[in-house]
């Protein structure tokens, strides 16, 4: 009787918990949503900002942040699954490698504001680009790749063993039980990081105030040449992201609508960041049942 007593007690005070969580997830979305719905708009989401009037939009920010987002999971991916793989599959488990996993343990814990600082020295002044989107991808992509290649990682290890050694059992190598049998079962995980990351990218800031810049040349899209200043696939350009014009805006208060305009930018914030994760998933789903036995 006083176990059945306990486990009620314990089950009634997780499910309070988790609707607590739940309950403040819904209501911080429900109040970002609610504060800027009545500035989402065709002509907010493209038009250029105006500082001077009321009326101006979000559109070269919006377009920024997507651009940067897939700037840095291009550089970041590869790298952070590389390294996975390399520690999951192929590293000895010696003190070296013990001492690189605490170095990613390191890294994974540095403020944000401190890789905008080594963004600015090496991405920035050492290199000579100045504020670009490439120096803001290459700072996102330090931040971020101690979460993928530990994820990776995990995501290897954690795959059933049976599996590996069925495959090495039937005479195929070694890498190539890694691409066809082991990364499938682990994708699943491996995707979530992704997300994790690519969140993060979506809402980072302080790191973008000292590599990419806090304004963008006015773009004309439709020029799509890569060396051009106003091209906007030009990686080599600064470029201000929606979380930081969020900042901007409400920081200098310069534009009369200012409020109005960081509301319907975070909303947008929010909404994008949601539409990529169930993007995101759904497309890892595809993957996943293409390259297993649930195509079939």
């Amino acid at each position: 009787m006083r176990a059945r007593i306990q486990d009620r007690i314990a089950t009634i005070v997780l499910s309070l918990i988790a609707l607590l969580i739940i309950g403040t997830l819904v209501g911080l979305l429900g109040f970002i949503l609610t504060q800027g719905w009545h500035k989402l708009n065709l002509d907010f989401l493209t038009s250029p900002p105006d500082m001077i009037r009321a009326g101006g939009g979000i559109g070269p920010q919006l377009f920024n942040s997507l651009y940067l987002l897939v700037l840095t999971m291009l550089i970041a991916m590869p790298l952070g699954l590389g390294a996975g793989i390399y520690m999951a599959e192929y590293a000895p488990d010696n003190k070296f490698t013990q001492f690189i996993r605490m170095s990613i343990e390191v890294l994974s814990s540095l403020p944000s504001i401190v890789v905008g600082l080594f963004g600015l020295l090496v991405f920035v002044n050492m290199t000579g680009w100045g504020y670009t989107l490439i120096a803001g991808a290459l700072a996102l992509t330090v931040f971020n790749l101690p979460l993928l290649v530990r994820v990776t990682e995990d995501a290897i290890r954690n795959v059933p063993r049976s599996q590996k050694e069925a495959s090495l059992a039937l005479g195929i190598t070694k890498w190539r039980t890694i691409v066809s049998v082991i990364l499938p079962a682990a994708l699943p995980a491996i995707l979530t990081g992704a997300i994790l990351a690519s969140g993060r990218v979506f809402g980072e800031a302080a790191a973008l105030l000292f590599t990419a810049g806090m304004s963008s040349p006015e773009l004309n899209f439709s020029n799509f040449n890569l060396s051009a200043p106003d091209s906007p696939l030009n990686p080599f350009r600064p470029a201000e992201t929606l979380a930081v014009h969020i900042w901007k805006v409400n920081s200098e208060g310069l534009a009369p609508d200012a409020r109005e305009v960081a509301d319907g930018a975070a909303a947008v914030l929010i909404i994008a960041v949601l539409l990529f994760n169930l993007s995101a998933r759904w497309f890892g789903s595809w993957v996943y049942k293409k390259m297993t036995s649930g195509s079939n």
